[in-house]
């Protein structure tokens, strides 16, 4: 199996502090990741606020570049690019950010953040291909085109812009999306709509996700594969069933622990029946 994106033990140092008390704080130390070419996967990320998720996900986006360790797409090192083989990676990685609404500009209506794109990578002929294109993504990402295009974020709900978002992302034809915490500033509702969304990109179009999330709940419920982070490492990782059902390290069982149940007197504990993916 041929490797699309990985990171190899990799390192991001930050120095802080006063002349004569420097502090030195490691965000990530030594951390690997691979995601292969066939078959698509979807790989959660998971962890507490500060545990180094953020920053493993702006190395691999080509954000920022690590103190240590190796960044890669298609064995090629992201820092040693040139311009159209990092247009390539540009489009074929793509990103879901946790705010629907801050990803836009609000004084434009929603088609220009769709459009955009589409010019950028010159994935469009003209003005009627680019808007065919856009009201196809709209409809697999469960949205009408028609009450839609033309309005302004503000008029669409937090689900609608999250999926506008995702919607946006397709357009480029990627192989891997990148999503932060794409559900967590939408109301429980449409927390199961968004993220069947997501799973069917992987099982529909063969698009690999990288899922970054607080949530193990739904970390469980889609990923083929999970990584829990703590303190800038990777405490545990393994697929969903080893990793959750019978957790090794004790931040991952504190993490279970702390996860309330619906009944107080009885543990949320996973059994063979709970593991029901975001698609029914």
């Amino acid at each position: 199996m041929s490797t699309l994106l990985s990171a190899d033990n990799v390192t991001v140092t930050f120095t802080g502090g006063t002349l004569g008390r420097r502090q030195v704080k490691h965000a990530l130390d030594g951390v690997s990741l691979q995601i292969g070419e066939d078959p698509p996967a979807i790989i959660a990320i998971v962890g507490e606020s500060g545990s180094g998720k953020t920053t493993l996900t702006r190395l691999l986006l080509g954000l920022m570049a690590p103190t240590g360790g190796r960044v890669s797409y298609r064995g090629k090192l992201l820092s040693e690019m040139d311009r159209a083989e990092r247009l390539t990676y540009r489009r074929e990685v793509q990103a879901i950010f946790q705010d629907p609404f801050a990803a836009y500009n609000p004084f434009y209506r929603v088609d220009r953040a769709l459009l955009l794109p589409l010019q950028r990578f010159g994935l469009a002929r003209n003005r009627d291909e680019a808007y065919e294109r856009i009201r196809e993504a709209l409809t697999v990402v469960g949205l009408r085109p028609a009450e839609t295009l033309g309005r302004y974020p503000h008029q669409l709900s937090g689900g609608q812009r999250q999926r506008v978002m995702i919607a946006r992302a397709l357009l480029l034809n990627p192989r891997i999306i990148i999503a932060d915490e794409p559900a967590s500033m939408v109301d429980a509702s449409l927390r199961a709509t968004i993220l069947d969304t997501l799973y069917r990109l992987k099982t529909e179009k063969g698009i690999s996700l990288i899922y970054v999330t607080h949530d193990l709940t739904t970390a469980y419920q889609i990923a083929d594969h999970v990584l829990v982070m703590n303190s800038g490492k990777v405490v545990e990782s393994g697929d969903p069933d080893s990793v959750i059902l019978n957790p090794q390290h004790p931040y991952t069982k504190s993490l279970i622990s702390a996860i309330p149940s619906v009944d107080p007197d009885v543990s949320w504990g996973l059994d063979d029946d709970a593991r029901v993916t975001a698609h029914g």
